[in-house]
């Protein structure tokens, strides 16, 4: 089974991958890699994915080899590459700007493949968050999510989560940054961050891109220990990293409590062999 987009996954699924995390997080690791070999694609500027995979596989006993993925960029067809990937190693992770590519080694191959971020979405990512939520409320698919940004890779893969697991998800940010109906099932279009802030639980928001570092653009839709004060009693904040202190988030927001905290992404690793242990088993 491949894993390139949370939009392939079932509810159901999802929840399964879930209580597969629970039982990596609560047990000693075992060797459930021993003599498998992944095969990964990551730049060098990768921090937390490539650490907690490449750890990740390592402490089940696995291997894995790492190349730039500059390498997927060559002449060769991406279904010949795979062809011979897959004599040697008995999975693909792969971190690319286009999710065409990894969609191209995916339909020729016969081992997983999965998608550790792209221009496009970033799954694993999104899902360690979901579950990371899911710790800290039982209740969390009944909350209201709102991500306050452009439309960007987590923009887009919040929205994904929010149709296959039923959350409102609101969606914050300048005019003609929509995605997709302005109103549609699961997501909702605002220009305004105020009009939204009572009714949020979970305030997300990605690294802007420099067209939006304006003045302009930071006083309305900053994330501030104000405007925070407005969401709901107990609403959390939940910036994607990198994140950039004073930019998409203020300087006293990440101090306060309503930050998730470092430590919220600590599970990405468990997520993460959660998700290639069940792509390995489908």
């Amino acid at each position: 089974m491949h894993l390139l987009n949370i939009h392939q996954l079932t509810s159901a699924q999802i929840d399964e991958i879930f209580e597969l995390t629970g039982r990596l997080r609560l047990s000693k690791p075992e060797p459930l890699l021993q003599g498998k070999t992944m095969i990964l694609f990551f730049p060098e500027t990768s921090l937390r994915t490539r650490v907690s995979f490449e750890k990740g596989i390592r402490d089940l006993g696995g291997a894995y080899i790492t190349f730039p993925p500059e390498t997927l960029d060559k002449k060769e067809l991406p279904g010949d590459v795979i062809r011979y990937l897959e004599n040697w190693g008995d999975g693909i992770i792969a971190r690319h700007p286009e999710l065409c590519k990894l969609e191209a080694l995916a339909a020729h191959a016969s081992v997983p493949v999965i998608n550790a971020m792209t221009a496009h979405n970033h799954p694993c990512e999104i899902l360690a968050d979901l579950y990371a939520l899911r710790t800290l409320r039982d209740n969390y698919r009944e909350l209201t999510y709102t991500f306050v940004g452009p439309a960007g890779n987590i923009a887009r893969t919040w929205m994904e989560a929010a149709q296959v697991l039923n959350l409102v998800f609101h969606h914050v940010c300048s005019p003609g940054n929509e995605m997709g109906s302005i109103n549609q099932r699961n997501y909702t279009f605002h220009t305004s961050l105020e009009s939204i802030l009572q009714e949020s639980d979970v305030i997300l928001t990605d690294s802007l891109p420099g067209e939006f570092l304006t003045a302009e653009y930071i006083s309305q839709y900053q994330i501030t220990l104000e405007r925070m004060m407005q969401a709901r009693p107990g609403a959390l904040l939940n910036p994607c990293p990198p994140f950039y202190h004073n930019e998409e988030v203020s300087e006293e927001v990440i101090a306060s409590p309503y930050f998730a905290g470092f430590g919220f992404k600590h599970s990405l690793l468990y997520v993460q062999q959660a998700i290639l242990l069940y792509c390995l088993s489908h």
